[in-house]
């Protein structure tokens, strides 16, 4: 199978696991990702953060570390055909992005042309402020998603912790402790086949 291209949708603060652990176990396989960020150019940087459930009643959130944007965005929304597959990281970027017009776009795009769309945590966030993207599918995401993922027209799938859920060509997972499974899944709805020989 030849090498696929994956767009990466983040913002500032987005979950530091969910673009590197993604993008690098990506790139070991020989895929591409262009990591994107709305009005960032090639080159710039974004801060992550780092979410964690430390015995409160929600999660905590500490700064990350800087991660590289390695396509212009503007050059990205141009050339959305050369793209196999989308994928929105989590984190607290979504929370903003999805209110882009542009990325709201993009989005539209891959759902459209029935490309594969990979969310996990909060970047279910992005999907649901398209409409139509996440209607009649079942979606897993952190629970504090679970109402939009409803109102939206989704089913919400309450996930373990460190699993992932494909449907069709839609691959999710709860957060960045089920990247495992999410890459694997992400992997086997590209056409990507790992050999152990």
């Amino acid at each position: 199978m030849p090498a696929k291209k994956i767009l990466m949708l983040t913002g500032e603060f987005t979950e530091e696991y969910e673009i590197f652990v993604y993008q690098q176990a990506m790139e070991a396989v020989g895929h591409t990702v262009h990591v994107v960020c709305p009005d960032k150019k090639a080159g710039d940087v974004i801060k992550t953060s780092l979410h964690d459930f430390e015995g409160d009643q929600t999660y905590t959130e500490k700064l990350g570390h800087y991660a590289l944007i390695n396509k212009t965005f503007s050059d990205a929304e141009k050339q959305l055909d050369q793209y196999d597959a989308v994928y929105c990281a989590g984190g607290r970027g979504p929370e903003y992005i999805r209110t882009d017009k542009r990325v709201q776009a993009m989005v539209r795009h891959f759902h459209e042309t029935k490309k594969p769309i990979f969310t996990i945590c909060h970047g279910v966030q992005i999907l649901i402020a398209v409409d139509g993207v996440v209607r009649g599918k079942k979606v897993g995401a952190l629970a504090a998603c679970a109402p939009e993922v409803t109102l939206a027209g989704g089913t919400y799938i309450d996930l373990s912790p460190t699993e992932a859920y494909v449907d069709g060509t839609m691959v999710s997972a709860k957060g960045w402790t089920a990247l495992a499974a999410f890459i694997r899944e992400c992997l086997k709805v590209l056409g990507t086949e790992i050999r152990h020989g």
